[in-house]
């Protein structure tokens, strides 16, 4: 009913609005210019505009690069970072330098060229070698953009098997991740969403020896210097498994696997000591502690100190908590590494722990049968 009563209200207030500019229309004066059609000086003051136009956006744009570029990604932690950005900064500089152009023209010959008494306008009814010439440079350039951007595709995508890398498959579900490290035969065993089964959460299959070494966790860690191919697989929707830093991204597809490999560069420890991050970390800081302030007076709980961290994050809108899906990625040494994945328990001994588990509990309850038949033996016995 509200909503009813403020669409009444609006419509009057529209009406109200119109009837309104028809009375200041029949309130003018009888020398007062009432045509529709444009007057000189009604083409020189939209000229001038147009002018001023362009300066705003010209000043605008600069404006907004200086002051945001403080949200720029720092340099990529990937090998193939590099080519991404090089990739992505040749096109935006393509991009404006046209924007720039073309704009600075329109607005230009707006000016220049707008309507004055008496005089005539010039036109070509057609003009072959300008539209050759309109066609042919975006063809080139963009041909040149297209060619440029699949031989980088190409490099990026092309992973060889040769440099022995770490195969990792990343496992996605609505609103989570999960890592399943490959294990010591650096092969991942079969899986499939029908063998998922109390702590089997990925459905691995436990016929498969190939699965038996490989390491399950919700924390990815990453050897610095080393080749990781990545296997994504989805268990509900479609997801994206989206790597800000390393300048990675691959969508996770129910029903099928896709893949994605990167080399990390720089350890989370160097990112946190990079002159970038250690002023975005302060920033971010200062931030927290005036709004902690702020809590602490309302009685609420301060807001923790920030830390940076990489982070796997969901690029696709898979549903209510797609915000919250994230998965913490540590980049250290080969050696780190090394000793953190020996502590990390096996899917095979995981899945001996719960048969023992079960084991354990059954034999407890066969035990607790067999006391009851001999106090009920015994019982009957002594009645006998």
């Amino acid at each position: 009913m509200t909503v009813f009563l403020i669409i009444i209200v609006i419509a009057l207030f529209a009406v109200t609005v119109w009837q309104m500019s028809k009375i200041f229309d029949l309130s003018r004066g009888p020398h007062t210019d009432s045509s529709q059609i444009a007057s000189q000086k009604d083409n020189k003051v939209n000229g001038y505009l147009m002018l001023m136009f362009l300066v705003f956006i010209y000043v605008i744009s600069i404006y907004c690069f200086w002051h945001y570029s403080k949200f720029y990604l720092p340099e990529a932690a990937s090998e193939h970072g590099s080519e991404v950005d090089t990739l992505m900064f040749i096109t935006l500089a393509l991009i404006m330098f046209v924007l720039v152009l073309t704009q600075g023209l329109l607005h230009w010959f707006a000016f220049k060229y707008r309507g004055e008494k008496g005089k005539k306008a010039l036109f070509f009814a057609d003009n072959d070698k300008l539209e050759f010439i309109w066609t042919i440079i975006p063809v080139i350039v963009l041909a040149g953009l297209i060619i440029y951007g699949l031989f980088t595709w190409s490099d990026i995508m092309n992973i060889n098997e040769e440099d022995d890398p770490l195969v990792i498959e990343i496992y996605a579900y609505q609103f989570d991740w999960r890592a399943r490290y490959s294990g010591e035969d650096n092969t991942l065993g079969k899986a499939n969403v029908r063998f998922i089964q109390g702590v089997n959460q990925l459905g691995v299959d436990e016929s498969d020896s190939y699965g038996n070494d490989d390491v399950i966790i919700n924390e990815l860690h990453l050897p610095v210097g080393r080749p990781v191919l990545f296997k994504f697989r989805s268990q509900d929707v479609l997801h994206s498994a989206f790597f800000p830093h390393f300048r990675a991204q691959m969508n996770v597809v129910p029903g099928m696997i896709t893949q994605f490999g990167f080399t990390p560069t720089i350890t989370s420890e160097e990112m946190r000591e990079s002159e970038y991050m250690v002023e975005k970390v302060g920033r971010i800081n200062d931030i927290r502690k005036d709004k902690s302030k702020e809590l602490t007076a309302a009685g609420e709980v301060p807001l923790d100190s920030y830390e940076f961290e990489y982070y796997l994050l969901c690029n696709k809108i898979c549903g209510q908590g797609h915000y919250n899906m994230q998965m913490k990625i540590v980049v250290e040494s080969e050696e780190d590494y090394k000793a953190w994945i020996k502590e990390q328990q096996t899917f095979g001994a995981t899945m001996a722990a719960a048969d023992g588990s079960t084991d354990d509990i059954i034999t407890d309850e066969d035990d607790t049968l067999e006391e009851d038949l001999d106090e009920e033996g015994n019982t009957e016995t002594e009645l006998e």
